[in-house]
């Protein structure tokens, strides 16, 4: 499953660098699939089958506290044991995303969708 943040996150910036996926996002920026992954263009997303396009901003997911995309999220899968944004967490504001459960290979398919492996 993807990790969510909570309301709980306190801005600290620990976990944007972490993420290996650039699917943290800070609060009230708009983020795209394009951003630093090898999407571009029109494409499919593993979660739904829909076809968008990788370089359009969307808008934000909150406005209030730092933000994971689920779509962008492998738990770090194929980079780490463990999801990296959790473990630097000072506040344990990055906890599992039951709206988003996913195998194993589910989580290292998308992590090869996104980087083009």
């Amino acid at each position: 499953m993807a990790i969510i943040i909570t309301d709980e996150c306190i801005n600290c910036d620990a976990c944007i660098s972490e993420c290996p996926n650039n699917a943290i996002y800070e609060p009230g920026e708009e983020w795209s699939y394009a951003d630093e992954t090898a999407l571009s263009g029109t494409i499919t997303l593993p979660s739904n089958g829909s076809e968008i396009d990788a370089d359009e901003e969307n808008e934000p997911i909150s406005d209030e506290f730092y933000f994971i995309v689920p779509d962008k999220c492998t738990e770090c899968k194929g980079f780490h044991d463990e999801p990296q944004c959790a473990s630097v967490c000072p506040v344990d504001c990055c906890v599992p995303d039951e709206n988003f459960e996913e195998t194993d290979d589910q989580l290292l398919s998308k992590k090869a969708w996104l980087h083009g492996e």
